[in-house]
């Protein structure tokens, strides 16, 4: 078990098996030595999280959702890392989604269920560039999606 799988495990998180794409794209594509992982959408252990934001949802339910986007983009990292995290040199970029009403202001407070996510996981090359987001509506009516970029050796 390497540096960050027992990170992982010390958090009490267990990585799903990766999600297969939905539609006609790749769930991640390497590049060089950058990883980019495709938009995944808020499913956590009991299913996917649905909900709008500001009609009904409250920030700390879509932290949640984006902490489970978070996981998911780990366990697609996995994936492309040969289930060897350690091999991650930097989190490089988030962007989140977030599915909200159009008054809804505080993309950055849901989105740092993702974020905060990398830095508890990675430590200092967790920190990245980010972007968050409205929608008004995301696929399968998830509340939360996020997609990532990653340095690996």
């Amino acid at each position: 078990m390497g540096r960050i799988e027992r990170k992982l495990a010390d958090l009490g998180i267990a990585l799903p098996a990766p999600a297969a794409p939905v539609a006609n794209y790749a769930p991640y594509i390497i590049t060089g030595h950058l990883v980019f992982i495709s938009g995944q959408v808020s499913i956590g252990p009991n299913g996917l999280i649905r909900g709008t934001l500001g009609g009904g949802m409250t920030i700390d339910e879509g932290v949640e959702a984006a902490f489970a986007c978070g996981v998911n983009l780990l366990a697609q990292l996995s994936a492309a890392t040969d289930h060897d995290l350690d091999r991650v040199k930097r989190v490089v970029k988030l962007g989140g989604f977030v599915n909200c009403t159009p008054d809804f202001i505080d993309h950055p407070k849901v989105v740092n269920g993702a974020s905060d996510l990398m830095v508890a996981v990675f430590g200092e090359i967790g920190r990245h560039a980010r972007a968050a987001v409205g929608a008004p509506s995301l696929p399968l009516g998830a509340a939360v999606e996020v997609d990532g970029v990653f340095e690996i050796a």
